[in-house]
């Protein structure tokens, strides 16, 4: 019996079969006409390799550093685009909780809520203007590349995923990760393209790769920040 268990999926995307170890799952992404029989083979050849991925990622988990502040206080050090902004509690005459952003994060508390409102909640407020920002951005950046090669998503949307950048759904619905917030510019730009050209190739063909430097000639100096810097990434804050 295996000492782990995996998840098949099936895709029209895929030309071969793959295996794909993340710290929350294992999965075997295969085309459509692969049987169930050949991908138990595929995966028993495999074994040895999974065990050694699988003992990778664990061994470089206990290594990553978080991101996240030990608590959103003043002064308390806040990622945001590949730089550090200090966080700023600042009481208001208004009634509700706003956040701004220069060059530090302003959040404005109600003077009368200033000694009840928590850590927590301010970190809950800081997320969702990241996630509110990230869309917009993510939108101008469609604006930008999208008319080149008619690459137009049915939308878009914001998401929390664990072990995912993007993804681009079979009616072109493109999602994108809110934690590309944290990242820089230039690597959020390189998933949304990423997941924009594969609204025409809905595969990792060369075309594919073709069609993406056309839209970002230096996209793979994005994927190895992305491999350098992903996991700690996806720790979030």
């Amino acid at each position: 019996m295996d000492p782990f268990s995996y998840q098949i999926k099936r895709t029209q995307r895929a030309s071969k079969t793959r295996i794909v170890v993340t710290p929350e799952k294992i999965e075997v992404v295969a085309p459509l006409h692969v049987s169930e029989a050949m991908l138990h083979q595929f995966v028993n050849e495999q074994w040895h390799w999974i065990i050694q991925a699988v003992q990778k990622l664990k061994s470089r988990s206990e290594q990553l550093h978080s991101l996240a502040p030990k608590a959103y206080h003043d002064g308390a050090a806040i990622p945001y685009q590949g730089k550090t902004y200090s966080l700023s509690l600042t009481p208001t005459k208004l009634k509700r909780i706003r956040v701004e952003h220069s060059h530090v994060f302003t959040v404005h508390i109600p003077h009368t809520h200033l000694g009840t409102i928590g850590s927590e909640e301010i970190k809950s407020v800081v997320i969702r203007w990241m996630k509110t920002n990230v869309k917009m951005t993510v939108e101008q950046m469609v604006l930008l590349h999208g008319p080149k090669h008619n690459l137009f998503p049915k939308s878009v949307s914001i998401k929390s995923q664990k072990s995912r950048w993007g993804s681009c759904g079979i009616h072109n619905d493109i999602a994108i990760n809110w934690l590309l917030a944290l990242a820089p510019l230039e690597i959020l730009e390189y998933v949304v393209v990423h997941e924009l050209c594969h609204i025409k190739e809905k595969n990792h063909s060369k075309h594919f790769w073709d069609l993406v430097a056309q839209h970002l000639p230096n996209y793979r100096s994005a994927q190895l920040w992305l491999k350098q810097h992903g996991q700690t990434l996806m720790l979030g804050i």
